[in-house]
């Protein structure tokens, strides 16, 4: 027997626990529609961006779909408890919301710090470039393009800082930015055009207030984006 490292497990992994279990007793068999997000929230007495996570996680497995408008469908392939179990394999990624909360009390103070140097930063310029030039958001590529440039902004705000430890901070919220479940929401709440350009809007106006020096402004801005953000990938119903 080898010595493992032992955690508390998230919220949502335990939601997602049960959901299996129940999967695999035959609850819900293949192809049969979930409970709401509400409904099971309330049956399993967590909140609703638990459940929202636990539903990502287990549609990156495979073991669910999404249909927007109709709800989420245990998926035909999933048989038996042993193809459950079979599943399951890999670290757990964080949560999303815990991430936003980190992110909501440090990308503020990193918005005031950048704004204390009121520089202007070519990295910063091309991400936004490039994320106003998606359209089709539906396609894999462009989504793919989105998502990293969105993920590389928010780090060189903190890269325009001038702080090694304020960048490296920044590097691993990136890495949870980077993270299948992270994707997975943020890519279910952004899904039009309209959406995209709004959030290019407020990471202009982040930047804008950045490089004019306005610490205030830009702290303000960013607080907002974040909390837009927390919305919806939280909730989808």
């Amino acid at each position: 027997m080898t010595q493992q490292a032992f955690r508390p497990k998230q919220i949502y992994e335990q939601v997602a626990e049960q959901i299996r279990a129940a999967i695999a007793a035959g609850t819900y068999p293949p192809g049969t529609r979930l409970p709401s997000e509400r409904d099971l929230a309330q049956r399993l007495q967590v909140s609703r961006p638990a459940v929202r996570e636990a539903i990502g996680a287990l549609q990156n497995e495979g073991m669910v779909l999404t249909r927007h408008g109709s709800g989420t469908y245990v998926a035909e392939q999933v048989r038996d408890g042993a193809t459950v179990e079979r599943i399951r394999t890999g670290p757990a990624d964080l949560s999303p919301s815990g991430t936003l909360e980190v992110r909501l009390l440090f990308e503020p103070m990193i918005a005031r710090l950048a704004a204390r140097r009121a520089m202007r930063d070519p990295a910063a310029e091309s991400y936004l470039a490039r994320m106003a030039a998606v359209k089709n958001i539906a396609d894999p590529e462009q989504q793919a393009l989105w998502s990293e440039c969105d993920r590389l902004f928010h780090r060189q705000l903190a890269a325009m800082t001038g702080n090694p430890l304020a960048l490296k901070m920044a590097d691993e919220v990136a890495a949870s930015m980077s993270e299948p479940l992270w994707q997975r929401l943020r890519d279910d709440g952004i899904y039009d055009e309209q959406r995209i350009q709004l959030y290019v809007a407020e990471h202009r106006l982040i930047y804008e207030a950045i490089v004019s020096g306005d610490e205030d402004a830009a702290a303000f801005y960013v607080q907002g984006h974040l909390q837009r953000v927390r919305r919806d990938i939280e909730t989808r119903e």
